[in-house]
């Protein structure tokens, strides 16, 4: 006979609920930090036995629990966090939903004991598979403890599918660490098996913050990492992103937060893989550790059981936003250059080396723009035409650096000495030895020139001469309705033809040997998936990075001191001008401590 309809008991519906909230022992430490959290904690101590199986064990310092609240904390959908819609869409704290205590306490041995503020007697409750409780008093600091032990005791299928205690410690730690990275200002101990794992303090500034990322990144993390900080209206994005050369074969190390939540969210990752897009190499991974802060109301964080991932009420303008912060990071990883540095750039010797490097009379400058604009695409083996426009004989010998008064500042890759094997550019500055792969640093400053002059003159196109049919379905084809503008900018005519039906008339010429109709299905499927796409400038940026590569100069192209000079300086003005269009680094810095070491001096 078909099963009547019943009402299920609580313990049953909280043991369903747990299928969501706990799944492993490492999902029970993220729910109760987070409380730990709410709470206000400054100390918070977790101490775990065999991975967190055997048992679990939190202590904060918060302002506890109430005790006529104990019972009620290991109810359903009980919370203090919320009471009404108004307060669900403006969520501020971490948990809000009521579930995770009653939860764990459905398939585990629960205790939780807690002192309440300024009251002078801790209470204890224990919750019993039979949703009875038991109240006694108990020694107590301010703050609450809770303890799990026995994880899935009374449900064995779902214990069967836990890892070694390595395995899942190894979860419970990065747990840890992901919590510690959202809160600065919040010691955090980790223990297991009664030894100390991880011991993170309290960061009040900049210099302390970083030691706690290196304690959870890694030391070469903050080593190639760089801060920023952006604002616009009621948004904001700061924290750490690191620089290209330091790529990873996986995201292991991305975290990012919003409003103090860390979240893995699709807007989010394909905004700053884009920002990423034109310096690293192919299936690459960037590394950072970023917070969103902007007002709760304009989040939803109830769109995930977990709350991994969350929802924006403006997600364009937030893509937008990270990909600007992001992009712009990235393009200011370039030497620094100031003016007091351009204005210290070394007279030159004679009248071709003056053209070379632009200098005038009771003044040193930059390399002029004519010089800097001229950047062939091709050399002349038998002319020798220099990088900038400078014709010189195939024997002419290099230019000696001129003397510099000592009071004048050094710019920030210092000046040209000499070139090794026709590949690398060696250079003085202030800090030690430069080292600059010429071929990789003038490719990335002939890419960015090209994609300035592309931009502004506009993105040529060409009409078909046999126009492209597609069928597509009736919402891509409304995309294409309201993003005509859009694609009429990046040198593509498309028509509506029929509900289900485009004709491509026009496209750009440098995309003429590209599949079109497969360019133009994938940027379909981006509008449609993130409201945005920038598959046809990346498809055009790949052709000008070609033609970068092919026209910047080779290796065992002898340069001239001069030419050296001036590949430094415009270096220095370039933006991502430390990598090359396929994500190389283009120079390296050696300092004289570095170099002491290398040859034992000083011991």
């Amino acid at each position: 006979m078909p099963g009547r309809i019943h009402v299920m008991s609580d313990h049953l519906v909280n043991q369903i609920a747990a299928g969501e909230v706990v799944e492993r022992p490492a999902s029970v430490v993220k729910e109760l930090l987070e409380n730990s959290l709410d709470a206000d904690s400054s100390h918070i101590e977790v101490d775990v036995e065999q991975g967190g199986i055997k048992s679990i064990r939190i202590r904060d310092d918060g302002h506890g629990i109430h005790k006529d609240d104990l019972k009620l904390s290991l109810a359903s959908h009980a919370t203090s966090k919320i009471s009404s819609l108004e307060d669900l869409e403006s969520v501020k704290s971490l948990g809000f939903r009521g579930e995770a205590l009653p939860s764990i306490a459905s398939v585990s041995r629960m205790s939780l004991t807690s002192r309440w503020l300024d009251h002078d007697q801790g209470w204890c409750v224990s919750a019993k598979s039979n949703d009875q409780f038991q109240i006694k008093p108990a020694a107590h600091a301010r703050g609450t403890t809770v303890e799990v032990r026995d994880l899935f005791y009374n449900v064995p299928a779902r214990r069967k599918f836990l890892r070694t205690e390595r395995t899942e410690f190894g979860h419970l730690e990065d747990v840890v660490k992901r919590i510690a990275l959202s809160h600065f200002d919040v010691d955090i101990t980790l223990r297991h098996n009664s030894r100390a794992v991880r011991q993170l303090r309290k960061a009040d500034d900049r210099l302390h913050q970083e030691k706690r990322i290196a304690g959870v990144c890694g030391p070469a993390f903050i080593e190639n990492a760089v801060m920023i900080d952006y604002s616009i209206d009621n948004l904001r994005l700061w924290g750490w992103v690191t620089k290209p050369v330091f790529s990873r074969s996986q995201a292991d190390m991305q975290y990012f937060y919003v409003n103090g939540r860390c979240v893995r969210d699709r807007l989010v990752s394909h905004a700053i893989r884009q920002a990423y897009q034109d310096v690293l190499y192919h299936g690459r991974q960037p590394a950072f550790v970023l917070y969103l802060e902007l007002d709760p109301s304009s989040v939803d964080v109830n769109a995930h059981p977990g709350k991994h991932e969350v929802r924006f009420r403006q997600g364009r303008n937030v893509h937008d936003f990270i990909f600007r912060a992001v992009h712009k990071s990235l393009a200011d990883l370039r030497p620094r250059v100031t003016q007091q540095a351009v204005e210290a750039e070394p007279l030159p010797a004679d009248a071709d080396n003056a053209a070379a490097l632009g200098a005038s009379s009771g003044k040193r400058t930059a390399v002029p723009t004519q010089f800097r604009q001229q950047v062939p695409l091709s050399f002349n083996v038998t002319e020798q035409i220099s990088v900038y426009g400078q014709m010189h004989a195939a024997a002419s010998d290099p230019t000696p650096t001129p003397e510099r008064a000592e009071s004048e500042p050094i710019p920030p890759l210092g000046y040209a000495q000499a070139q090794l094997h026709g590949v690398y550019i060696l250079a003085e500055n202030a800090q030690g030895l430069v080292l600059v792969d010429m071929h990789a640093a003038h490719e990335r400053i002939t890419y960015e020139r090209l994609k300035q002059a592309w931009q502004s003159s506009g993105v040529p196109s060409q009409p078909l001469l046999v126009p492209i049919k597609m069928d597509v379905s009736e919402k891509e084809a409304a995309l294409v309705q309201l993003h005509c503008a859009d694609f009429t900018k990046l040198g593509f005519e498309v028509d509506r033809i029929g509900p289900e039906a485009l004709r491509i008339r026009q496209i750009p010429v440098l995309l003429a040997d590209n599949d079109s109709e497969a360019l133009f299905r994938d940027v379909l499927s981006d509008l449609n998936k993130h409201g945005s796409s920038t598959r046809i400038l990346e498809a055009i940026n790949q052709v000008l990075s070609t033609m970068a590569c092919h026209g910047s100069v080779r290796a065992n192209r002898k340069l001239t001191i001069a030419e050296m000079n001036a590949l430094l300086r415009d270096m220095e003005q370039t933006e991502r001008s430390g990598q090359c269009n396929h994500g190389r680094p283009t120079w390296v810095q050696l300092t004289l401590d570095q170099l002491d070491k290398l040859f034992m001096r000083g011991r």
